[in-house]
């Protein structure tokens, strides 16, 4: 068994070190939010000039396009939530997507001051040509890595993100509703992976 000796100066030195902001570092390399933006950054690079581009689609899109073709109709207040894009972002990209064809857009038939989205047929179809591309981006940046391994970074991700959600409740970065709103969504979406 080998024994190593660190002494107290050491380990004052080390804790000194971590504690002062002035002599702190940061490997980029090793930190985590610049890793997940770093990946999230190629992929959406990846997508867009794969599928996107040619038909005039942003990556903000293409999420409203998939939660439509997943999960159907929806509230175009749960499509923000559903897809991490702005309220008044959301209400541009709908009216883009519907002047092209992609999605309808009515009242809802419950609530005369929600309006619901809905895919079209060519938006249906467009959507279905575009899910095997993501699939494949998909596979190339999982290359190598067991299935099992994927599912533990996709419930961490989940994880992470309903623990920023919290985090900027606390920080009164966010309004509460849309904290609730996104954990809740994140909670259910969590629970059904695990």
């Amino acid at each position: 068994m080998l024994y190593v000796y660190v002494s107290s100066a050491a380990i004052a030195a080390a804790v000194t070190r971590r504690a002062d902001p002035v002599s702190a570092s940061l490997d980029l390399a090793n930190y985590l939010p610049y890793l997940v933006n770093r990946l999230g950054s190629a992929l959406v690079a990846s997508m867009t000039a794969d599928a996107l581009a040619e038909h005039h689609l942003s990556i903000d899109m293409w999420r409203v396009l998939a939660v439509l073709s997943y999960r159907g109709t929806q509230r175009q207040i749960d499509l923000v939530t559903m897809t991490s894009v702005e309220a008044s972002t959301m209400s541009r990209l709908v009216t883009r997507l519907v002047r092209m064809g992609l999605v309808s857009r009515r009242r809802s038939a419950t609530s005369s001051r929600e309006v619901v989205i809905e895919l079209t047929a060519k938006g249906s179809a467009l959507v279905a040509r575009l899910i095997p591309i993501a699939q494949r981006l998909e596979e190339a940046a999982s290359a190598g890595i067991s299935d099992k391994d994927i599912a533990l970074v996709k419930r961490t991700l989940r994880r992470m993100y309903e623990n920023m959600a919290a985090k900027a409740v606390d920080g009164r970065v966010r309004p509460a509703s849309d904290v609730e709103r996104i954990g809740s969504a994140s909670r259910k979406t969590l629970s059904a992976n695990r």
